[in-house]
């Protein structure tokens, strides 16, 4: 009877240390708006990921950088899509007054993934310069998103402010909605291109990319490092039959404490190992690339260094 009981016990304690490991590992990624980039390719990683790997991730919709930062803040999440310059703002707590003195450094980053361009669009043809949107209706992103911090940083470059557009708080589908309605003139979408609610717009409606001249583009990178001058190429969406000249900055991945060493070594050895398989489910697994990866900004979680190490690549790592 003893034996029965002692082997009762035993089993108690594996199973019930099974269930605190399997839980461990279920992991909560926060993405951006169901129409945009980061849901379509997180959704695309986190199944990817938990499909090949004993780390479990559920990627949900969120609402951008910002507030991303903000989830794993507080623990709501565990994994986040963000901008590497809005990343870089809140983790230093510069250049924006929600950050100034105020660092939010509970995170760190797995890898950057791709390039995310800001892309301005109207269906206003009239519309040819950032200048030109002076009074008009014109979308930021939604609330919380880094869409808002790269539209500041537009109309800082152009002598601008907030205060001369009538701004608009709207993720990628509703900007492209209301352009369609003509609600608003504009909108800026920082995803990577084509972005899904940006085709849309352009074969249901028609819709213009606004170019950056030189002199902009330079003034763009002294406001933030982060930014790279990058071209959306013709034919990329509907009618747009010109390059369009822009800026982008880094989607990066980043992670809070709650992320073990492994879990982190995990996420970005199966991303980076499996790349042409990702490839083949989502077109931004064709851009991931480990030199590219392995620079964003930001400090590197232990796990993700430990991976890059393996690799040749050396990372920063947070001096915590």
């Amino acid at each position: 009877m003893k034996k029965i009981l002692s082997l009762v016990i035993a089993l108690v304690l594996v199973f019930s240390f099974a269930a605190v490991s399997s839980a461990s590992a279920e992991l909560t990624f926060t993405t951006g708006g169901t129409s945009g980039t980061y849901y379509a390719f997180g959704s695309v990683l986190a199944q990817y990921i938990s499909n090949n790997s004993d780390v479990k991730v559920t990627a949900v919709a969120g609402n951008g950088s910002a507030d991303n930062i903000d989830k794993l803040d507080l623990g709501a999440a565990q994994l986040g899509f963000v901008q590497n310059d809005v990343a870089y703002y809140a983790y230093n707590g510069i250049r924006f007054e929600q950050y100034i003195g105020m660092p939010v450094d509970s995170f760190t980053a797995l890898c950057a993934l791709y390039n995310e361009t800001v892309q301005l669009i109207t269906c206003n043809p009239d519309i040819k310069s950032v200048e030109d949107l002076r009074g008009k209706n014109v979308s930021i992103g939604s609330s919380g998103s880094g869409v808002y911090f790269n539209a500041m940083d537009f109309f800082a470059a152009y002598g601008m402010t907030e205060e001369d557009i009538v701004p608009q708080y709207l993720s990628f589908g509703d900007s492209a909605e209301a352009l369609k309605d003509g609600k608003i003139d504009a909108a800026f979408v920082v995803a990577g291109a084509p972005t899904p609610a940006v085709t849309d717009l352009c074969t249901t409606k028609g819709a213009y990319l606004i170019s950056l001249d030189e002199e902009h583009v330079a003034k763009l990178k002294e406001i933030s490092g982060a930014y790279t001058e990058c071209v959306i190429p013709a034919g990329t969406y509907e009618g747009v039959d010109e390059d369009v000249t822009t800026v982008a900055v880094k989607a990066t991945i980043i992670a809070n404490g709650k992320v073990s060493d492994e879990e982190a070594y995990t996420i970005v050895s199966t991303i980076f190992e499996n790349k042409d398989e990702i490839a083949g489910l989502h077109a931004k697994g064709a851009e991931l690339d480990l030199e590219y990866a392995s620079e964003c900004g930001l400090p590197y979680h232990p796990g993700a260094a430990k991976y890059f190490a393996e690799k040749g690549l050396t990372v920063t790592t947070a001096d915590k």
